[in-house]
């Protein structure tokens, strides 16, 4: 044979496998993408194909527990860039210039967002109508709106450490709005467009529109009437003082209802970024201080629940109290002499809640400090709750014993205080704080409802009856005289506490006045705590500082809420603040 023929046919041969290998591996490489790449590759052919803008859903609505609003959504107009549609049109300098001189922006600033490799960008968000309709005149390629939900508080600073604030991407950052954002944020929806290669929307296309489904809406516990009444009183209180913090908190003993609660400093949620961080902090749950005299409340209920004193039982008070190496001395080393536990309390006796605290031992003092809540979180539905600050148990000495038992060494919360003298006030049940009552769908029927927990019983009916009066004997004759209320019988506590220095020991020019107490006395309808961190001047005792604010809320509230006089008064009116301008609201008693 030809060795030219053979040649040229081996040639052959080998281009023949080498053909067939290629075909092969096209083969292999083609089952390969459409066996195992081909939903993934038909997403991302789809994702370039069609795009698609965020439509936000609206939060629900935030009401008091009369339904008035007190945070809604409202929409307003987001413009938004295609940078694909911007570059191509091949003026995004032109559209820079024209967007920042119209917004206000900055021209790099939006030139880099408008060119972003990315298929939607948000340019502003909150567009006022006026800028609006003047960009939709320019009818840029690439540039356009969409609704978009923003968080309006129409009551301003009202309520604004309880309510929070939301941020611009719709999700709840502080207060009620963070705690519940997953209720209230519902579902976004989107708007679908479909494009060609050349990234050119496509006439008479695919365009799907899918609708958000808004969130849910929360009743609050919180009454409006009542909260303005907190905040009047407060803000009175904050100009004339200017202390460090303040905060009242109104509670419904029996259910464990938060009515009202505010904290100065304060800020306007519509506006929070131009107020310090500071001002959006919330005392009442997550500021611990020593409470002082306050506690007493809890030091007298463990005594006579557990039987180691009686209203009669008799005290010497010599003005001091030597315990180990230190002194325990009542107020301006004051003594009392010969008194009854009834005076210990009404005269808020430093040596005899002393000696009361020591002869309970540690064992069973501290039995009830935890029962009543502390040293632990209430769980009241607040995002920041603080657990306080116990002095352990194991290392817990007679000193320590001695001062705890009235108020100091250990650390509590606002909201740890009234919850517990709640307990005292409804005849021995310790309360969940509740800040909503109902959730309601978009339709506004109820598909949610709280109702009252007991957490536990800390003590007897009696105890609590018993207490109550010696409460009572404090506003009456002894150091709350100021918390009185025309008209109604109350019971309550003084306390001012020094503050612990940085380096140990305590201040000598920075105090804590509080008072804590309950109206009607017997049938107790509210409890209320005030509380005043460092106020400027003199005098700062909770006597004298605290206890009058206690008498105003109260008096307004009990005749607001319609509750009946027990005692002879005169006629008077209730002041109610009413948006930024203060009204006359008459209120007829029964």
């Amino acid at each position: 044979m030809n060795p030219t023929a053979i040649g040229v046919r081996r040639r052959i041969y080998y281009l023949f496998i080498f053909l067939a290998v290629i075909l092969f591996l096209l083969i292999l490489r083609l089952g390969w993408v459409h066996l195992v790449q081909g939903e993934e590759l038909y997403q991302m052919a789809l994702d370039n194909r069609m795009r698609d803008v965020p439509v936000e859903a609206k939060r629900g609505t935030l009401y008091d527990r009369h339904h008035k609003e007190l945070a809604l959504s409202i929409s307003s107009d987001a413009l938004y860039a295609i940078p694909p549609e911007v570059r191509q049109s091949g003026k995004e300098q032109q559209i820079a210039q024209e967007l920042a001189r119209i917004l206000g922006m900055e021209e790099a600033v939006v030139l880099e967002k408008i060119t972003r490799n990315s298929r939607h960008e948000w340019i502003k968000l909150k567009v006022p109508p006026e800028q609006v309709e003047e960009i939709k005149r320019l009818r840029f390629k690439g540039i356009d709106f969409a609704e978009k939900s923003q968080r309006f508080y129409p009551k301003d600073n009202l309520a604004a450490h309880v309510l929070g604030i939301s941020g611009i991407d719709n999700t709840g950052l502080e207060g009620i709005d963070k705690s519940y954002d997953s209720e209230l944020s519902g579902t976004p929806g989107r708007i679908v467009i479909e494009y060609d290669a050349g990234g050119r929307e496509i006439p008479q296309a695919m365009h799907m529109y899918i609708p958000p489904k808004d969130g849910h809406s929360l009743v609050l516990t919180i009454d409006e009437t009542i909260q303005y009444i907190v905040e009047r009183e407060l803000e009175k209180l904050y100009q004339a003082r200017q202390p460090k913090a303040a905060t009242i908190i109104v509670m419904d003993p029996s259910t464990g209802e938060i009515l009202a609660l505010a904290c100065r400093p304060d800020f306007n949620p519509n506006d929070y970024n131009h107020y310090p961080a500071v001002n959006r902090r919330n005392v009442a749950i997550s500021n611990a201080y020593e409470p002082g005299s306050v506690f007493k409340i809890i030091t007298a209920a463990a005594g006579l629940e557990e039987g180691v004193v009686r209203p009669d039982t008799p005290f010497y008070c010599s003005g001091g109290l030597p315990v180990g190496k230190h002194t325990i001395h009542c107020a301006n080393y004051r003594a009392h002499g010969s008194q009854r536990f009834a005076d210990v309390v009404a005269n808020s006796c430093n040596v005899g809640f002393s000696s009361l605290g020591l002869n309970m031992g540690v064992n069973s003092f501290y039995k009830y400090v935890r029962a009543f809540g502390f040293g632990q979180k209430s769980n009241i539905p607040l995002p920041g709750e603080a657990l306080g600050i116990l002095v352990p148990q194991s290392q817990a000495r007679d000193i320590h014993l001695a001062t705890m038992a009235m108020g100091q060494a250990n650390a509590v919360t606002p909201i740890q205080m009234l919850t517990a003298v709640c307990a005292v006030a409804n005849g021995g049940n310790l309360m969940q704080p509740q800040l909503v009552r109902t959730v309601l769908n978009v339709h506004g029927e109820v598909i949610q409802e709280s109702s009252p927990q007991v957490v536990r019983r800390v003590i007897a009916q009696k105890t609590s009856e018993e207490l109550r009066l010696l409460l009572e004997e404090v506003v009456a004759n002894g150091t709350g005289k100021n918390a009185q209320v025309e008209g109604y019988r109350v019971a309550g506590k003084t306390g001012t506490a020094q503050k612990p220095a940085p380096g140990g020991g305590y201040l000598t020019d920075e105090f804590v006045a509080s008072f804590v107490g309950f109206a009607p006395a017997e049938q107790p309808q509210i409890a209320v705590l005030v509380l005043i961190d460092a106020p400027q001047g003199y005098p700062y005792y909770g006597g004298l500082v605290a206890a009058p604010v206690f008498s105003a809320v109260v008096k307004d509230t009990l005749r607001y809420l319609g509750v009946p006089y027990e005692l002879p008064v005169q006629n008077s009116s209730v002041e109610v603040p009413a948006g930024e301008k203060s009204i006359e609201k008459k209120i007829t008693v029964p």
